[in-house]
C-alpha cells in the first residue's frame, strides 16, 4: 500500500507528463576536449551518442571554453586547494576572495561587494534580508523567481508594475511609500532590457532605492561593466554563470548594505564559502572579458545576423536585442514537438514551458554566444523554418505579446 507521500507524488508527476511539463534532466558530455582551438568553433556537447550545436546555453561571450580561464581554474585550485572548507564568517573567507570583491566595485563604482555560491542564493538572501513587514517593495511583472521567493519569504508587501512601464512604476512609487524598486537588467525569458536611467529617476524621485538583478547584463550590456552603475542603481546583483562563464554571483552596493547582510543574511552565515578557486577564476573571467571587447562585439553581430536571418525567413522574434531570442509557441505540447524536431536536426534549443513562463506562452528560448560560428546560425534559423512550416504552427508576434504584458 503506497504512502500519501507516494501517491502525491505520483498524481502530481503524471499531471505534468500528461501537460507536457514535466522536467527531466539529460546527461550531456563533451564533444571535444578543452584545447587552444575549442573557442574557434561554434559551442558544442554530445547527448547519447550525438553531437548538437548548443542554442541554449547563457555563456553569453564563450568564456567557458577558453583555455587561459582553465589554466586560471587550475592555477586558483593549486594554490588554495579546491574547496573553501567553511563559510566565510569561520574560515572560508580569503585573499582570493577579497580580490574578486574589488575588482567588481572597481568595476562598478560600487563601494563594496558580498559573494555567492549562486545567483539564485544571492537574489534570496538580499530580498529575505533587506525587508520585512514594514516594507513595501515594487518590481517588475517579470522579475525571477529568485527575487519572489526571497521577497515573500522577508513578509514585505509586494506590489508589481505592468513589464518596462514607467507610468506603471510611477503610479506604484507616488501612492505608496516605497521602500525599494527590484527590476532585472536583461529579462531572461523575453530578452528585453529595462529602463535603468528612468527608473534610476523615478527611484530618486520617490525616495525608494533601485535594485537591480543584472544576472543576463552584466560583461555583456554597455553602461553595466563600467564605473558608472552605481551611479544610477543603489543595489546590483551580478552572476558569474552566465557572461564570465564560470560559477557564483555577488551582490554590489555600499559599504553599509554588505556590512548589514554579513551580520544578518543567513545564506551567507550558515553556507560553505564559494571555492578560492572559483573565485580566483571569476576574478580571471572578468579581466579577461574586459580585456577582449571583441566578443563582446562578435555577440552582436551573431544577434543582428540571427535576427536579420529570422525576418528574411518570417520567424517571428519577440524584438529582443540581447543573445535572449524567445520565439512565443504558446502550446506548451506544440513546444517542445519543435524542440524535439530541431534536435533531430542536431540543433538544441531551449522548450520553456510554465511555470518558468506563464500559461499559454510556452516558447523556444534561443540564446546567442560570441562563439557561434555564422553558419550554424544559418543552420539553426533555417531548420526552424522548416520545423515551424512543416508543423503549422501558429506563433505569437511582437505586438501580441507586448499586449500580454499589459
Amino acid at each position: 500500500m503506497s504512502s500519501l507521500l507516494e501517491t502525491k507524488i505520483a498524481a502530481r508527476q503524471h499531471a505534468l507528463r500528461e501537460q507536457g511539463l514535466l522536467r527531466q534532466r539529460k546527461v550531456l558530455s563533451v564533444d571535444r576536449p578543452l584545447n587552444t582551438n575549442a573557442s574557434t568553433s561554434s559551442p558544442r556537447f554530445v547527448f547519447e551518442g550525438r553531437a548538437y550545436v548548443n542554442f541554449s546555453s547563457n555563456d553569453y561571450l564563450g568564456l567557458s571554453r577558453v583555455p587561459e580561464l582553465a589554466d586560471a581554474l587550475h592555477l586558483g585550485a593549486q594554490t588554495y586547494g579546491v574547496g573553501s572548507g567553511a563559510s566565510p564568517l569561520v574560515t572560508g573567507y580569503s585573499d582570493a576572495h577579497l580580490a574578486l570583491e574589488r575588482e567588481l566595485c572597481d568595476l562598478t563604482g560600487h563601494e563594496a561587494a558580498l559573494l555567492f555560491c549562486s545567483g539564485f542564493s544571492a537574489n534570496t538572501a538580499l530580498m529575505k534580508t533587506l525587508f520585512d513587514q514594514q516594507d513595501i517593495v515594487v518590481a517588475d511583472k517579470l522579475v525571477h523567481a529568485s527575487i519572489i521567493d526571497g521577497l515573500q519569504d522577508s513578509g514585505a508587501q509586494l506590489k508589481r508594475f505592468l513589464h518596462n512601464s514607467l507610468e506603471s512604476a510611477e503610479r506604484l512609487l507616488a501612492r505608496n511609500q516605497t521602500s525599494a524598486l527590484i527590476t532585472e537588467s536583461v529579462f531572461s525569458m523575453d530578452g528585453d532590457c529595462a529602463p535603468i536611467a528612468q527608473l534610476s529617476a523615478l527611484c530618486r524621485q520617490h525616495h525608494a532605492w533601485l535594485v537591480v538583478d543584472d544576472a543576463h547584463g552584466f560583461a555583456v550590456l554597455d553602461g553595466y561593466h563600467n564605473a558608472e552603475a552605481a551611479k544610477l542603481i543603489d543595489v546590483q546583483v551580478v552572476t558569474f554563470g552566465k557572461a564570465l562563464g564560470c560559477q557564483g554571483a555577488a551582490v554590489l552596493g555600499s559599504q553599509a548594505l554588505i556590512d548589514f547582510l554579513v551580520s544578518n543574511a543567513r545564506e551567507y552565515i550558515y553556507s560553505t564559502a564559494l571555492s578560492p578557486a572559483n573565485a580566483a577564476l571569476a576574478l580571471a573571467a572578468t579581466q579577461y572579458s574586459t580585456a577582449h571587447p571583441e566578443l563582446q562585439q562578435k555577440l552582436l553581430e551573431n544577434i543582428a545576423l540571427f535576427k536579420q536571418l529570422c525576418r528574411e525567413a518570417n520567424v517571428p522574434l519577440l524584438g529582443s536585442d540581447t543573445a535572449i531570442q524567445p520565439l512565443i509557441i504558446g502550446d506548451a505540447l506544440q513546444t517542445l514537438q519543435v524542440a524535439e524536431e530541431l534536435r533531430a536536426a542536431g540543433i538544441w534549443v531551449g522548450a520553456i514551458r510554465p511555470p518558468t513562463v506563464p500559461v499559454g506562452s510556452a516558447r523556444l528560448r534561443i540564446t546567442l554566444t560570441a562563439a557561434h560560428a555564422a553558419e550554424d546560425i544559418a543552420a539553426c534559423v533555417a531548420q526552424l523554418a522548416q520545423v515551424l512550416s512543416r508543423i503549422g504552427v501558429p506563433l505569437v508576434t511582437e505586438r501580441q505579446a507586448a499586449d500580454d504584458h499589459r
